[in-house]
Parts: C-alpha cells; structure tokens; sequence
C-alpha cells in the first residue's frame, strides 16, 4: 500500500455548515454529498479527533485513495477561493471541450445550403448519405457522416420529406 503524506483538514464555521446543509437538503450530486462526508470525517477542528483515511474510506464505502485524493482537492481548491466554502467539493467546470468541434456553423450553414437546393439528377429528393457524399465532392468538410448532417438538419427543424 502507497503511503500518503498527511493532510489536515481543518474547516472554518462556515465551511462546517456549508459541507452540513450540502448533506441535509439532498439536493446535491451523490459524489458532492460524499466529498461532503469526507471533508466533514477528516475535520480537525475543535475537539474533534482526526479519522484515519482507511477509517474513512471503510465508512464510506470507498478507497483510501480516493480519501486522499478528495482531500488534496480541497486543500487546493478552497485556499485559491475563501469566498465560496462548498467550492473545494464541487466538480471542476472543463476550460475547453475535450474534443474541439469539427463542425463549425459555416460549415452547417454551407450542408442547409445543399439541403434546400434542388436535388442531383435522378433523384427527387435529397438523402442525408447524398447531402454527405455532395459536402466531401464540394470540400466543404473532409469527411462527414449522414447521421451528423441528420443532426445539423434537426436542428434547424428541415425536413426531407
């Protein structure tokens, strides 16, 4: 087993209550609730005696590790805003999408464009595969699949039929 360094976890009134009122109300995430436990478990505070992280976790139904973990988060995250005590539990907003989009609006807008022009010779009507293979032909995008030009199209509520 990995040794860890020991944090403390000395929560100030507010932070108490907060952590309190995020377990008392039910309205919060499972995982935020159990953050809550931990922090609450893991408080010097007071009188009140330090849990061991194994203790903890065995309680809680989760890894020592994860104990830690939790910790180390609101160590980190709490000191850098005093203004919000519940912020050290909360899930971290992501800064950029994992993935950036490939399809932008221009592109959208150029896909619509070929969905209301008349459809190729042979056919009466467009189809979300020719409305792909159309966009590739034109270079409007490298590659596109019919299911994602159907997403494109249902947004702006453009039917083929």
């Amino acid at each position: 087993m990995t040794k860890y360094r020991k944090l403390r976890i000395v929560l100030t009134k507010e932070q108490r209550s907060s952590l309190e009122k995020t377990i008392r109300k039910g309205t919060s995430g499972a995982m935020e609730i159990r953050r809550a436990n931990v922090l609450l478990l893991a408080d010097e505070s007071g009188d009140r005696k330090r849990q061991n992280d194994v203790v903890i976790a065995n309680m809680l139904n989760i890894t020592p590790q994860a104990v830690h973990g939790i910790k180390l988060n609101f160590l980190e995250r709490s000191d850098s805003d005093a203004a919000d005590p519940g912020k050290g539990i909360r899930r971290k907003k992501r800064e950029t999408p994992p993935v950036p989009a490939k399809c932008t609006g221009d592109i959208e807008a150029r896909i619509i464009a070929i969905a209301c022009s008349t459809p190729p010779e042979g056919f009466s009507r467009w189809t979300l595969r020719l409305i792909s293979e159309r966009a590739v032909e034109m270079q409007v995008i490298d590659a596109i699949s019919h299911t994602q030009v159907g997403r494109i199209l249902k947004k702006t509520n453009i039917s083929l039929i």
